[in-house]
C-alpha cells in the first residue's frame, strides 16, 4: 500500500480516535496504520516534562528557535512511516504550520519512554524507524528498569553508536546534557 493511503487512513483513524474515551495514538509502522490507546503513567509524563524542561534550557544556547516538545507527530513519506515520540527536537515555528506531522528531516533528536505494555516499541521499531528517518539522536528511557541508551550516528538506516546509562547518570545525548538524577523508576516508592 502506498504511503498516501496509508496516510488517509491514519487520518480516518485520528479523527476516529477523537471520538472515543482516552487518550489515543495513531502511527504508521512497518505493517501499516496502527491505532493504540495510551496509558502513560505520572511517572512516565514526569520523565517526559524534565526531559522536556532541561533539553529547552540549553537549546536556548545550542540551537535558537528549536524546543522539545511532547506530542507532535513526525513522518517521513517516502519510508511510510509516521510516528510519535514522546518528545522530540524540533524548530518551535513548525508547531503553527498546518497538517498533521512534522517532516522528519527538521527533528534533531527522539526520546522515547517506554511503556511496561509496549517495550519493543522504543527498543526495535522505533529502533528501525529514526535512524532510517534521519534522526541524528535517539534516547530510550526506560522506568522498568532504571536504564537510559542514547543511540546516535545514522549510517544506512542504523545507529552505529549505543551507549548505556543508568538512573543517577548526567547523559550525553548529542550536544546536551540530562541530568536523571530526579527519574523515577515504575514501582518504585522512593526510586
Amino acid at each position: 500500500m502506498d504511503y498516501a493511503k496509508m496516510r488517509a487512513i491514519a487520518e480516518d483513524l485520528g479523527a476516529y480516535a477523537e471520538r472515543l474515551e482516552g487518550a489515543w495514538s495513531v502511527e504508521i509502522g512497518p505493517s501499516g496504520p496502527i491505532l493504540a490507546m495510551m496509558c502513560p503513567s505520572k511517572r512516565h509524563a514526569g520523565t517526559i516534562r524534565r526531559i522536556c524542561k532541561q533539553l529547552d534550557e540549553q537549546l536556548l544556547a545550542t540551537h535558537p528557535g528549536y524546543i522539545c516538545a511532547s506530542g507532535p507527530e513526525i513522518e517521513h513519506p517516502a519510508l511510510g512511516r509516521m510516528r510519535l515520540p514522546d518528545a522530540v527536537v524540533i524548530p518551535e515555528a513548525v508547531l503553527d504550520e498546518e497538517g498533521l506531522a512534522v517532516d522528519a528531516t527538521q527533528v534533531l533528536a527522539a526520546v522515547e519512554i517506554v511503556m511496561p505494555s509496549s517495550p519493543d516499541n522504543d527498543y526495535v521499531e522505533k529502533l528501525d524507524d529514526y535512524p532510517a528517518m534521519g534522526i541524528a539522536h535517539y534516547m530510550i528511557v526506560d522506568p522498568r528498569s532504571g536504564t537510559i541508551e542514547v543511540h546516535s550516528e545514522p549510517c544506512k538506516g542504523r545507529y552505529t553508536r549505543k551507549d548505556p546509562y543508568i538512573y543517577g547518570d548526567a547523559v550525553p545525548f548529542g550536544p546536551w546534557t540530562v541530568d536523571t538524577s530526579a527519574f523515577r523508576r515504575y514501582g518504585k516508592a522512593g526510586n
